[in-house]
């Protein structure tokens, strides 16, 4: 079945709030502002119950369905969509671009947020379902584990939970298409701090010092042997050091230095490896050269890995809205995602929905494309009505 007709009714109403959120983003947990515009619209569309500040700013509707479940269904279903947007100047030139410096909605979370509102209003109006909808808005997706905020305050007990899906926009995915497949779909993310201490000293006598920057070079080398040659070339890995700080001056060899990074894996086993290796990388280093090195390794999110029941589900759901060819089982990501979170509280699924030919994600010229919203609610509405089928 193609896109859900009142959603083509809606579409202006839904692309003016991706417009309003789009203009007022917020950093991880201080997204007030599109937290009090998502609560507002939620109780307007007359939820059954509309809850705030669970994992601090994060907000919750429940819509209540009109048919009577059968014993042994789903009766509930949680849907979540991320609010919080990323530190970036804004470069698109766009009438509604960010009114707050140095900030922008890089990511699309404010086409997650206004799809979601869109499928509440239909839900609330219609009620053509057996159980509840939780609809859930979460803040600080980018590195702020907002989606684990909101569990510890008791999301998934709390609103009886039972199945979870979460959506996000896929620049160079054709709109009108998903992208979804089972088991990992993005990578666990984790992080290296590292500080060098050394003998600092003149560029012209290195003999008496230890160069805390020839020191980093030999770490960076010998971490990137680590996914070449420790990790099995069928498996996945990266291990990136993005930050190199040292030095002041053409002619003083730095004291210290200091190295941060990334490594992101797609398995447990492969994740214990790598952080192994890091370890054992580092104390080699310090012992052949002298330096002092102290390492700080920690996990962030873990692997986002679907389910195979609901994967095979939501892609049922998603060709019924875009057409057997085109939906596609897509390969890895290496990027994180905190709905990984939730996919380890509860069965579910995480798919992607396509945004066109737009820039990348986190880039400043980045801009969420409105003509996907069709195809994005109208998932989540009949994920709702099939799953919560009478």
């Amino acid at each position: 079945m193609p896109i859900v007709n009142r959603v083509a009714d809606l579409h202006p109403h839904i692309t003016a709030w991706r417009r309003t959120i789009h203009e007022n983003p917020g950093l991880l947990y201080d997204v007030q502002h599109t937290a009090s515009f998502v609560a507002d619209r939620l109780r307007e569309f007359g939820c059954d119950e509309v809850a705030t500040g669970l994992g601090q700013t994060g907000v919750v509707g429940v819509i209540k369905g009109k048919k009577l479940a059968g014993k042994g269904d789903i009766k509930v279903i949680g849907l979540r969509a991320d609010m919080d947007a990323l530190p970036i100047e804004e470069e698109t030139n766009l009438p509604y671009a960010s009114k707050n410096p140095g900030l922008m909605h890089a990511c699309g979370h404010d086409g997650h947020t206004a799809m979601l509102l869109g499928a509440a209003r239909y839900l609330a109006e219609t009620r053509n379902f057996a159980g509840d909808a939780v609809v859930i808005f979460q803040p600080a997706e980018e590195g702020g584990a907002g989606a684990a905020a909101m569990i510890k305050d008791g999301l998934m007990d709390r609103f009886g939970i039972e199945q979870v899906y979460g959506m996000h926009n896929g620049p160079g995915i054709p709109v009108g298409s998903f992208a979804i497949r089972q088991g990992p779909v993005m990578a666990a993310t984790d992080s290296i701090d590292i500080r060098i201490e050394g003998i600092g000293g003149h560029a012209a006598r290195p003999n008496k010092c230890i160069d805390s920057v020839l020191v980093g070079s030999q770490l960076i080398t010998g971490l990137q042997s680590i996914v070449s040659r420790t990790i099995d070339p069928l498996e996945s890995a990266v291990v990136s050091i993005c930050e190199f700080h040292a030095g002041n001056a053409r002619n003083v060899i730095p004291h210290t230095a200091e190295l941060r990074g990334t490594v992101r894996t797609l398995t447990k086993e492969v994740r214990e490896l790598v952080e192994k290796r890091v370890c054992e990388v580092v104390a080699g280093v310090a012992q052949m050269t002298g330096a002092k090195i102290d390492l700080v390794y920690e996990r962030g999110y873990p692997v986002t890995k679907n389910h195979a029941v609901q994967t095979e589900f939501a892609t049922r759901v998603a060709k019924e809205i875009a057409g057997d060819a085109n939906v596609h089982e897509m390969p890895p990501l290496m990027g994180a995602e905190d709905f990984a979170y939730m996919l380890e509280a509860r069965p579910g699924a995480f798919i992607f929905c396509g945004n066109g030919d737009s820039a990348g994600l986190h880039h400043p010229a980045y801009n969420f494309n409105d003509d996907a919203i069709l195809y994005g609610t109208s998932y989540w509405i009949k994920l709702v009505e099939n799953t919560l089928a009478a």
